[in-house]
């Protein structure tokens, strides 16, 4: 599928075939892909968690206003981040650079997140959303349909899949084979009043 044509048949799809099964390396595929979304200093703050066991699938269902598709879908995601890879991961991700680089970077990266919370909080849901997107993109691609979600109990949810205490959830994506065709699109605002030039 050409790249337009995913982007324009993309849709938040609640409603998937619950027969129709990922194999695991159709899932790494996607997983894969996803992967290849931008973070900002290279960091990688994302952590995908892919969620197949089926009864941990239910459990979220429960904290997650019993949406169908968090089980029904052939693959469910929960796409967290880690907060302090900045400080954690900051060699390892230049790591086959030029020293002088590795050293440039750390400091940058060191003046850019250091005692700002904010930022850094900030910065990994950015990078969530990239990854969020490309995962989606790439499914459709595929012939695949999916639904970004945040409609859940994110305490809950990161209790049921042992969140690290410097991490984050960000969102889930469920990903699958839609049982029915999406809705026309509803409410889109002009062109002209969400497109800016130069200045608001």
């Amino acid at each position: 599928m050409h790249i337009d044509e995913a982007i324009q048949s993309r849709r938040a799809v609640k409603a998937y075939d619950s027969s129709f099964q990922l194999s695991r390396e159709e899932k790494d595929e996607l997983l894969r892909l996803a992967l290849l979304a931008p973070s900002a200093f290279n960091l990688q703050h994302v952590r995908l968690v892919e969620v197949s066991d089926p009864a941990l699938r239910a459990q979220i269902r429960q904290v997650g206003w019993n949406q169908a598709q968090m089980t029904d879908a052939s693959m469910l995601v929960v796409v967290c981040a880690q907060l302090d890879s900045w400080e954690k991961n900051v060699r390892r991700v230049w790591e086959g650079t030029p020293s002088e680089v590795q050293d440039y970077m750390a400091g940058a990266i060191d003046t850019y997140y250091r005692d700002k919370p904010q930022v850094q909080r900030d910065e990994t849901m950015r990078s969530c959303g990239l990854m969020a997107q490309t995962l989606m993109l790439a499914a459709r691609g595929k012939g695949l349909d999916s639904c970004p979600m945040d409609g859940f109990d994110f305490e809950a949810v990161g209790k049921l899949i042992n969140l690290p205490e410097n991490h984050v959830i960000a969102m889930m994506v469920a990903v699958g084979k839609r049982t029915v065709d999406p809705k026309p699109r509803v409410g889109k605002l002009p062109f002209d009043e969400v497109i800016i030039r130069d200045r608001f």
